[in-house]
C-alpha cells in the first residue's frame, strides 16, 4: 500500500511540474489558419460579385443567437457551460483506447478543440504528448478566459463543411443568411455537421441526407439536457433541407474578368497578392457598376451573336472626371476564355488615333479654320505612300471636315506640320499604347513614330479599348486626364476588434494633357464626325456625342470611340481564326467555340479580316450606340463647351473661294469656282461611296446591306456653326487559349485608313 501511495504520489507530481510548465499562449499565439478569411469583392454599389480564398467571416457571440451557441454545445460538449475545459470519463477512454492502439479517440471538449484549431503549436497529430500538453492548456485556458470568450473563439475557427469555417460563413452557404437570422432547426443542422464536416459534404452531394438527420435527432434530443426550457421547442421541429451548394469557381463568368483585373491592379498598384487576398480578410470596392456591365453585355452579344466565335468585341466605359472604369466587356466567361479583352487586346487604332493629332495641331495654336489638301496619295518622308480611303482626293477642306470624313492625308500633313513628337507627348499623356509596352519594351506610340514615321498619324500604334476610352477622356474632362482605374477602396477587418479598417483609396490624381480650349475644338470637330460623317450610327437625339471611326488596312481592326460628358465608352472588333503553330496555315476550326476541329493540332491564333469587312462605323458604332443609350438612360443630359476657336488658321493650302451666288434672272452656268492655284472648294460629291481596292468599305463602316449606315452624309457647315441635323437619330435600326496579342502594324502602314 505504503508503495503504491508512493507511486501516485510521484506521479502526480510530475504531473504537477509538467501543468506548471506549460505557458498559457495568448489570442496573439494563433494560427495562420485559425484566422484566415477570404476577401470580398464589391460593385460600386456596394453589392458583392466575388469571394476568395478561406470562406470565413469572424463575427462577435453577441451576434450568435442562444439557441444556435446551445446547439453546438449539445452537438459536442454537454458540459461545457460546467466543466473545467476537459471531461475526466471522456478522456480517460481517449487516452486508454489511443494508447493501447485500437482506434483514435476524440474524447475533446469544445475548450481542447479550440485550443488546439487556434492556437500555435498544439498540432492536430494523435500523439499522447500532444494530448497531455493540449490538456494542460484547456485547463488553464478554462481558468483565465470565461465560457463566452472560448465558445466564440470555438464558433468563429470550426470548420461546418463546403469549404466554410466559422458559424457566419456556414449560415451563408447552407441558409443564405446571416448567423444572427439562423432558426432553432438551422442552428441544429450545422451544430450536427461539426463531427464529420467532409463525410455529410459527401453524402449530401449524392442526394443521401440521412447521416445529417441522424446527427440533426442526436443534436436536438440533447437541447434539453443542455437547458430543459428547449424540450417544449424542439417537439415536431422539422430537419431543414440546406440550400444547394454555389458554385465555388470564383473566376466564371463576366466576374470572372471583373476579379482578375481587380487584382491584378492590386499586386501592381497596392501590393496585395493572391495569397494575401484569399488569408487577409480584405474588402474591396470597385468602380464596375452593374447596371453598365450588363448594358455592356446585352450590347455587345445583341449585335454579335450572329457572327463565329473568331470574331471578338471589347467594349471599356470610363468615367472621364475620376478615371473608373464603370463598365466593360471581355467575353462571356472566363474560365472558357481567359483573354480579357477590353484590358489586354492590343490592336491598331486605325483613325481612331486620330483626335490626338488634331490636339497636337491645335496645341501647337493652330486653328480648326486651317486648310489642308486633301490629296491622295501623299508622300511624308521615310513614310510609305498614304491614301485616304478608296483612293478618294479633296480639295483644300479645313479640320472640321478632314475629321467628319477621316480624310488621312490631311492628318499625316498636320503630323508634318507639328512634329510627331508633340503627337506622341499627347497620347502618351492621355494613357495610350503603354499596355504594349510588355511585348514592344516601349510605349506603342513610340515604336510606331519609330517604324513607320508619319504613318502613326493615322493609327499604326496599338492601344486597348480601356486605353482609348481613358485617352478621350482629355476631351471630355477639359483636357485632364486622370488613370484608369477599378479599385475605390481596400478595407481589412481587423483580428482584434473585429472592424473594417481602410487601408488604401483610389489613386485619381489629374494631370493637363492640353488646354481647355484646345480640348472644346477638338471636341466640337469630334461632333461633327457623328452629326455628319462617318460615325453616324453613334447619335443619341438630344443627347450631345463626340468620337471618331477607325478602321485599318483590309478591316482587320474597327473601332469606335465617342463620349458624352459623363462617360467615354471605346468599342473595338477584330477577328483571329486559329493556324497550325508549325506553317502557320488556316485550320479548319468550330465556328461556335473558335477552337480546331482537330483537338491534338498544336496552334496559335492570327489575326484576319472581319466577316462582311465590317468597318469602324458599322457594327463598332451601333454597339456603342446600344451601349451608351442604356447605360446613361438615367443620366441627366449635359452639353459640351462651345467651340473656343482656339488658335489662328495655317492653311497649309490656300483657302478656297467662296462660290458665286448666280442672279435669278441670269441663264448662264456660274465660273469655275476654282481658283488660280486649282484648289477647288470642298464638295460632297468628292465623297463617293465605293469600296477600296481591297474590297473593304469607307470610313463609314458600311457592310453590305447595312441599311442603317450613313455613308452619304453631309459635311458640316463652314463657318464652324454645328448643324443640328441629328444625323439619322438612330431610327429605323435593324436589331441584329493559345493567343498571341496582336501589336505590331500589319499591312502597309495602314494606307487606306478609314
Amino acid at each position: 500500500m505504503a508503495g503504491g501511495a508512493v507511486v501516485a504520489a510521484g506521479v502526480f507530481g510530475m504531473i504537477a511540474i509538467a501543468y506548471a510548465n506549460t505557458s498559457l499562449p495568448t489570442e496573439k499565439d494563433y494560427q495562420e489558419s485559425a484566422v484566415a478569411q477570404g476577401s470580398i469583392f464589391k460593385y460600386a454599389n456596394g453589392k458583392t460579385f466575388a469571394k476568395v480564398g478561406t470562406r470565413r467571416t469572424i463575427i462577435k457571440l453577441a451576434d450568435v443567437p442562444k439557441h444556435v451557441q446551445d446547439s453546438v454545445i449539445s452537438a459536442e460538449n454537454r458540459s461545457f457551460r460546467q466543466d473545467v475545459g476537459i471531461s475526466i470519463p471522456s478522456l480517460a477512454r481517449s487516452v486508454w483506447m489511443t494508447a493501447t492502439g485500437q482506434q483514435t479517440q476524440g474524447g475533446s471538449t469544445i475548450t481542447q478543440q479550440m485550443a488546439r484549431n487556434y492556437f500555435e503549436g498544439l498540432s492536430k497529430e494523435v500523439a499522447i504528448k500532444r494530448k497531455v500538453k493540449e490538456i494542460f492548456v484547456a485547463v488553464k485556458i478554462d481558468r483565465e478566459w470565461d465560457k463566452d470568450k472560448i465558445l466564440e473563439y470555438y464558433l468563429n475557427t470550426i470548420s461546418f463543411g463546403r469549404n466554410t469555417y466559422g458559424i457566419q460563413a456556414a449560415a451563408q452557404e447552407f441558409f443564405g443568411k446571416s448567423a444572427k437570422n439562423l432558426t432553432l432547426a438551422e442552428g441544429i443542422y450545422l451544430a450536427g455537421r461539426i463531427q464529420r464536416p467532409g463525410d455529410f459534404d459527401r453524402y449530401e452531394s449524392e442526394g443521401k441526407y440521412g447521416p445529417t438527420m441522424e446527427r440533426f435527432d442526436y443534436v436536438l434530443k440533447g437541447l434539453p439536457v443542455v437547458n430543459p426550457e428547449y424540450t417544449a421547442k424542439v417537439q415536431g421541429l422539422k430537419f431543414p433541407k440546406p440550400r444547394k451548394p454555389r458554385v465555388t469557381e470564383e473566376y466564371r463568368g463576366a466576374e470572372g474578368y471583373m476579379l482578375n483585373i481587380v487584382e491584378r491592379e492590386l499586386a501592381s498598384k497596392y501590393g496585395i497578392s493572391k495569397e494575401d487576398l484569399a488569408s487577409g480578410g480584405y474588402t474591396i470596392t470597385t468602380s464596375f457598376d452593374p447596371a453598365v456591365m450588363a448594358a455592356a453585355k446585352r450590347a455587345v452579344e445583341s449585335r454579335t451573336g450572329v457572327y463565329s466565335k473568331t470574331v471578338h468585341t471589347s467594349l471599356a466605359a470610363v468615367n472621364p472626371k475620376n478615371g473608373q472604369v464603370v463598365g466593360f466587356y471581355s467575353g462571356r466567361n472566363f474560365l472558357g476564355d481567359f483573354n480579357n479583352r477590353a484590358f489586354d487586346a492590343t490592336k491598331q487604332a486605325a483613325s481612331a488615333f486620330k483626335p490626338y493629332v488634331l490636339a497636337a495641331w491645335l496645341a501647337d495654336g493652330h486653328s480648326l479654320s486651317s486648310y489642308i489638301s486633301g490629296k491622295s496619295p501623299y508622300q511624308a518622308d521615310n513614310t510609305k505612300e498614304i491614301r485616304n480611303s478608296g483612293g478618294a482626293s479633296f480639295g483644300s477642306i479645313n479640320l472640321v471636315t478632314a475629321t467628319a470624313k477621316s480624310v488621312n492625308t490631311v492628318f499625316v500633313q498636320m503630323g508634318e506640320k507639328v512634329g510627331l513628337d508633340a503627337v506622341a507627348n499627347i497620347a502618351k499623356g492621355a494613357g495610350v499604347g503603354q499596355k504594349a509596352t510588355s511585348i514592344l519594351k516601349e510605349n506603342s506610340v513610340d515604336w510606331a513614330i519609330k517604324n513607320h514615321s508619319y504613318a502613326a498619324t493615322i493609327g499604326s500604334a496599338t492601344v486597348t479599348a480601356v486605353e482609348q476610352a481613358n485617352g478621350y477622356g482629355i476631351f471630355a474632362n477639359a483636357g485632364k486626364h486622370i488613370d484608369w482605374h477599378t479599385v475605390v477602396r481596400v478595407d481589412q477587418r481587423d483580428r482584434d476588434t473585429g472592424r473594417n479598417d481602410t487601408k488604401y483609396r483610389e489613386q485619381r490624381t489629374a494631370r493637363e494633357v492640353i488646354s481647355a480650349d484646345v480640348a472644346a475644338d477638338a471636341t466640337y470637330a469630334m461632333t461633327q464626325v457623328v452629326k455628319a460623317g462617318t460615325g453616324g450610327a453613334a447619335n443619341l437625339g438630344a443627347r450631345p456625342v463626340a468620337g471618331k471611326t477607325g478602321t485599318n488596312n483590309e478591316s482587320k481592326d474597327a473601332w469606335f470611340v465617342g463620349f458624352t460628358p459623363q462617360l467615354s465608352t471605346a468599342v473595338g472588333m477584330y477577328q483571329e481564326v486559329p493556324v497550325d503553330a508549325k506553317t502557320g496555315k488556316e485550320l479548319p476550326y468550330n465556328p461556335k467555340t473558335g477552337k480546331p476541329l482537330n483537338k491534338k493540332k498544336k496552334y496559335v491564333m492570327a489575326e484576319r479580316s472581319l466577316p462582311g469587312a465590317i468597318g469602324g462605323g458599322g457594327v463598332p458604332t451601333q454597339i456603342w450606340h446600344d451601349f451608351m443609350a442604356e447605360a446613361l438612360k438615367d443620366a441627366k443630359i449635359e452639353q459640351f463647351p462651345p467651340r473656343a476657336n482656339t488658335g489662328q488658321p495655317e492653311n497649309l493650302a490656300p483657302s478656297p473661294a467662296p462660290t458665286p451666288t448666280p442672279d435669278p434672272e441670269d441663264t448662264e452656268e456660274p465660273e469655275d469656282p476654282n481658283d488660280q492655284n486649282g484648289w477647288p472648294p470642298v464638295d460632297d460629291d468628292q465623297f463617293p461611296d465605293e469600296p477600296m481596292d481591297n474590297g473593304g468599305p469607307e470610313d463609314s463602316g458600311c457592310a453590305e446591306n447595312d441599311l442603317f449606315c450613313d455613308a452619304n452624309a453631309d459635311s458640316p457647315e463652314e463657318s464652324g456653326t454645328s448643324r443640328d441635323d441629328g444625323g439619322n437619330g438612330g431610327q429605323g435600326r435593324p436589331t441584329s487559349n493559345h493567343s498571341i496579342p496582336t501589336t505590331a502594324p500589319s499591312g502597309r502602314g495602314t494606307g487606306d485608313d478609314r
